[in-house]
């Protein structure tokens, strides 16, 4: 094993180096000839221009992939016509009579292209003047947004601010009820003339326009397609009669669309005459049921291998009025080779989703989401060499999209109960040694409050520009059952009991942040930055947190020099009483980096570094007893699906004599782990 990963690095490495020198030499050039290297564009006149602003008007760019399968050849019809581009660009940015140039220099059989472009003048705006219809509504509906208008006195005059402003124009009096507005009802007249290089600009809307109802509103989809009017109707915004709103519009569209029932979801507006406008809601079916796999390998040096298979069965429509069913099947394993040490868990879930908020109105939710009902049950059977272990848990709760970028989950009810039916002689004496850890491997039962926060700036799972995302998670249990703690059996330990188990009173919380930054040509590479923390404290009925809540290190998403488990808590050796890692701890901080860039065809590689541990507050916090790995990993990113193989190498391990590792040591000592994942990391 140790053998096969020092192959792998050696192999990425060697690719890496080999493929930076690229296939140029292959490509057969005339003499005239040559491979377009690079290029670049050069701004005087304003320090601060975003020269991405032009970037993308470059007609013919090298291949920037490392493993190149075919060259650029320079081509200087394609570098005049981006000069003219970009002239025309810098025109409607308000950049007047600028310069483009290019200069080409040559090295062998390469060529490098740099734009040299000297900006123009700039004119402010010292006068606006408005003509609107003489309508009074119309005039008054338009100017209720004046502080809104982007065309505004003392900014530079520029064509691309104009089109900017009639866009956020319609936009605005189409949530009005102007239905029949649009681009053609604007004009922009700019004076320069013996103004002192300065301009007057004439803003008017010469014809007036009327507000629109909604008049008829019909709703059509696949007669062999079951679904409720009910729902139907709560999930409508637009009835006869209403004034016509935009928003309404695009909310009703939203709203249809994230039933996940329909494939396409049509809005379409039909003017009847200059006030009135009839509405088809067309629906066509989707495919409403099938299957979902997922798969995570893992292994290290040490020859200990994890396979997580799982699969799911889902409906999108199981009673006919937009219910998600979901059951799913999971499995974790872990084993070494030519060895008995092994470790199953095995596991089945079902959850039912339903397009409502329980117990309250469609009315009461206007936007572009209704909030979600959803029940979950779940059964977990553990075996491992030290014990054998059992969980149930149910929860029932709700969930939404706020905004299109808040999302939302909050459990008032949350159950869990675990038994350890069966604990092996030498773990229980270790239990039995340890308090705090025999706490955390007890039966309890579990009864709380649960939420999520998630906010992000991208919807896409393999985000393709760049992103921010942060989460938050809390989960507190016991609380309210400790108030009729008076009224309930208690052990010899003085703890209350329910359903013949002590019942657990915790709080805990967990924050992450990521940023992602796409940068270089057309956005093929990027930076992803993630941190994270947690935290968790047992109070009241409980010493410690239950196992199942407590935090832990390693694995496919995070301390890749790791397998799961196997890291923590603080500078802690591996705990041999478990034959299979299973190091957890109460307090969780990592911070991770990774760059990411394309390589050939679909493959990408990334290469990444991490810094972290978890700890144990109950034997005290060193936060210099962190964690640090780096690595390299290769991805096929099929748009949809991302399949990746990470080689994370350990550099420094608080658990060791030698704390700091270089790559040899880290090889030899059993520091490196592969993991096998999908989707990105973060």
């Amino acid at each position: 094993m140790k053998k096969t990963l020092s192959v792998l690095f050696i192999i990425a490495g060697l690719l890496g180096l080999v493929s930076s020198c690229g296939s140029l030499s292959k490509v057969e050039l005339a003499e005239d000839e040559y491979i377009l290297d690079s290029y670049k564009i050069e701004v005087s006149g304003d320090p601060f221009f975003n020269v991405s602003e032009l970037s993308q008007y470059v007609r013919q760019k090298p291949v920037r992939a490392l493993l190149q399968r075919k060259a650029v050849i320079l081509n200087k019809r394609s570098a005049a016509l981006s000069r003219a581009a970009m002239t025309e660009r810098l025109t409607k940015l308000g950049y007047y009579d600028s310069k483009v140039d290019t200069a080409i220099t040559y090295k062998g059989k390469k060529a490098k292209v740099t734009y040299l472009v000297e900006l123009g003048k700039r004119i402010p705006i010292d006068t606006i003047i408005y003509k609107l219809p003489a309508a009074d509504e119309f005039r008054a509906d338009f100017m209720a947004d004046s502080s809104k208008i982007l065309v505004r006195q003392g900014e530079n005059l520029a064509e691309v601010t104009m089109e900017q402003e009639i866009a956020r124009s319609v936009e605005s009096l189409h949530a009005k009820g102007y239905y029949n507005i649009d681009q053609s009802h604007y004009r922009f007249y700019a004076d320069t003339n013996g103004r002192a290089g300065k301009a007057a600009v004439i803003y008017e809307i010469p014809n007036p326009v009327r507000k629109s109802y909604i008049g008829k509103v019909s709703v059509s989809y696949p007669e062999d397609l079951k679904f409720k009017e009910s729902v139907l109707r709560g999930m409508n915004l637009l009835h006869p009669g209403d004034l016509y709103n935009a928003d309404k519009v695009s909310n009703t569209y939203s709203r249809f669309s994230s039933l996940r029932v329909f494939q396409s979801v049509g809005v379409n507006l039909t003017p009847v005459d200059s006030t009135t406008v009839d509405c088809n809601i067309a629906l066509t079916k989707s495919k409403l049921q099938g299957f979902k796999t997922n798969l995570e390998v893992s292994t290290n040096s040490s020859g200990l291998i994890g396979i997580s298979p799982r699969l799911s069965y889902y409906h999108k429509n199981i009673f006919g009025g937009g219910e998600w069913l979901s059951i799913g099947f999971s499995g974790n394993f872990q084993f070494m080779l030519d060895s008995d040490i092994r470790a199953t868990e095995v596991g089945t879930s079902a959850s039912l989703s339903l397009p409502r908020f329980l117990g309250l109105g469609y009315e009461l939710f206007q936007g572009s989401n209704v909030p979600r009902t959803e029940f979950n049950l779940s059964f977990s059977h553990q075996n491992r060499p030290e014990y054998t272990r059992n969980l149930f848990s149910g929860s029932y709760g709700y969930t939404g999209i706020y905004r299109k970028r808040f999302y939302y989950q909050f459990y008032p009810l949350q159950i869990n109960y675990v038994r350890l039916p069966d604990i092996n002689s030498a773990f229980a004496t270790r239990l039995n040694s340890n308090p705090y850890m025999k706490y955390s491997y007890q039966d309890h039962s579990d009864v709380g409050v649960a939420g999520t926060l998630y906010y992000s700036t991208s919807p896409d799972p393999i985000p393709t520009t760049s992103y921010f995302t942060a989460r938050l998670q809390t989960d507190l249990s016991g609380n309210v059952i400790s108030l009729f703690k008076g009224l309930l059996p208690v052990n010899g330990q003085g703890q209350g009991l329910l359903l013949g188990a002590p019942f657990s009173q915790y709080a805990k919380i967990e924050v992450s942040l990521a940023r992602g930054y796409r940068f270089g040509l057309d956005d093929e590479q990027a930076v992803a930055i993630r941190l994270l923390g947690g935290i968790g404290q047992a109070y009241g009925n409980s010493t410690a947190l239950p196992y199942e809540k407590q935090f832990y290190a390693g694995g496919a998403s995070g301390m890749r020099g790791w397998q799961t488990r196997s890291l923590g808590p603080g500078a802690a050796p591996l705990d041999t009483t478990f034959r299979i890692p299973s190091q957890t701890g109460d307090l969780k901080f990592e911070a991770d980096v990774e760059y990411r860039f394309p390589i050939v065809w679909m493959l990408e590689g990334a290469l990444f570094a991490e810094v972290g541990n978890i700890w144990d507050t109950h034997q005290g916090v060193d936060l210099r007893d962190f964690a640090a790995d780096y690595g390299l990993g290769l991805r096929l990113n099929m748009n949809i699906l991302l399949i990746r193989l990470d080689l994370g190498v350990r550099l420094r391990d608080p658990s060791a004599a030698q704390k700091w590792l270089d790559p040899l040591t880290a090889f030899k000592s059993g520091g490196v782990a592969l993991h096998f994942g999908v989707g990105y990391p973060f």
